[in-house]
């Protein structure tokens, strides 16, 4: 049976330190520091973009308005000629990060629930700790990692972002189930 009430020093506690090993992790080591690259010419790109007055939202270029213009000789030379692009335009201004780290810890705490969660109902009371860091942190590594690698099948995201990405998930992972297996009932 499910207890909430037997998860949540765990969830707590695991949480927080995938909160400090990302700020680690994002802020003092340079391991993403080449996840996004520099645009050649940007304050062109920038000015451009600022006369077209695009609001922020997720664009493709070039974006076909139906499958049946994809195959169209027109719409193919326009994705021959390129550029391809899929992109994300965010409001002006410096982001919120107090607002960031609210939701990252919040879908800490959400990633922490589901690996206690599925491991409370999959093991016993008793289980060893190994096996508890076994099943908790398998699930906390899909919670963290998994859902990045469409960015990099389908809209392009370099794989090797994705696999540092997923290396960060493994550090998240290994933090929660290290929780949950020293405080398992």
């Amino acid at each position: 049976m499910f207890s909430l009430a037997t998860l949540w020093l765990p969830m707590l506690l695991s949480s927080i330190a995938v909160f400090i090993a990302s700020s680690v992790i994002h802020m003092v080591l340079p391991w993403h520091k080449g996840d996004f690259q520099a645009l050649p010419n940007e304050d062109k790109l920038r000015d451009a973009m600022r006369a077209l007055n695009v609001a922020p939202g997720d664009y493709c270029l070039p974006r076909p308005n139906s499958m049946e213009e994809m195959k169209t000789p027109a719409f193919q030379s326009k994705m021959e000629q390129g550029p391809v692009v899929t992109m994300t335009v965010r409001p002006n201004g410096m982001p919120n990060m107090g607002r960031s780290l609210g939701s990252w810890f919040v879908f800490s705490l959400v990633v922490s629930l589901i690996a206690g969660y599925v491991a409370q109902v999959a093991l016993p009371h008793d289980a060893p700790y190994l096996r508890v860091f076994q099943v908790s942190g398998t699930v906390a590594f899909a919670g963290y990692g998994l859902a990045l690698w469409p960015l990099s099948i389908w809209y392009g995201r370099s794989w090797s972002t994705t696999v540092r990405s997923n290396v960060d998930a493994l550090v998240y992972a290994c933090l929660t189930a290290g929780c949950f297996g020293w405080l398992w009932h």
